[in-house]
């Protein structure tokens, strides 16, 4: 246990039971304890291989490369359709968590063996995500935007394209590239 970490369990209103139990159960599998992002995170040889979070309506286990998992038990959650690699497993009561003490380190465990491996998930490319036509239109015109949005890092282009697609109205749409078309211009990111 990293004494760093402790505050977590300590202010958790909700879930306090269950984040003890998952913390327990993760340290039993050998991994070195963490705070990243606010939230302890498990690692192996300073690779992330699982994290504990809670939100409102559960807790759950988060598995970095969750995606390479093999999943036999069909417990896995792809958060959303954008998340590419990681994949949750839920809990709203402790005694669910204590049910499955044995296939959490099962897939702990695995979970390690694809980091020990080396194992990566295949990524989408930046240009498989959808360009919003509204947004392809404004790269056509502006060069200058064009150029600043082909030096951003993937990740960051990644964001945008989700941010603008995911409107359903055209409205919608070009309100969100004409808002971003600054913050773009001057090399920041969606969230920067």
């Amino acid at each position: 246990m990293n004494p760093k970490v402790d505050f977590y369990f300590n202010k958790a209103e909700n879930w306090q039971a269950e984040l003890v139990q998952l913390r327990t159960i993760v340290l039993k599998c050998g991994l070195n304890e963490e705070l990243k992002w606010g939230t302890p995170c498990y690692t192996y040889h300073k690779n992330n291989i699982v994290l504990i979070h809670a939100f409102k309506e559960y807790c759950a286990l988060l598995f970095f490369k969750g995606a390479l998992l093999q999943d036999p038990d069909g417990v896995l959650i792809q958060q959303s359709e954008n998340v590419q690699a990681a994949r949750q497993i839920r809990f709203t009561n402790a005694q669910q968590i204590i049910a499955m003490e044995t296939t959490l380190k099962t897939y702990i465990f695995e979970a390690i063996e694809i980091e020990k491996a080396g194992l990566k998930v295949q990524l989408k490319k930046t240009n498989e995500f959808v360009m919003a036509e509204e947004f392809q239109q404004k790269l056509n015109e502006i060069s200058a935007l064009k150029t600043a949005f082909e030096a951003l890092a993937p990740g960051r282009q990644r964001a945008y394209l989700l941010h603008f697609s995911a409107a359903k109205q055209s409205k919608t749409r070009v309100e969100r590239v004409e808002k971003c078309i600054p913050q773009i211009l001057n090399g920041k990111g969606l969230n920067d």
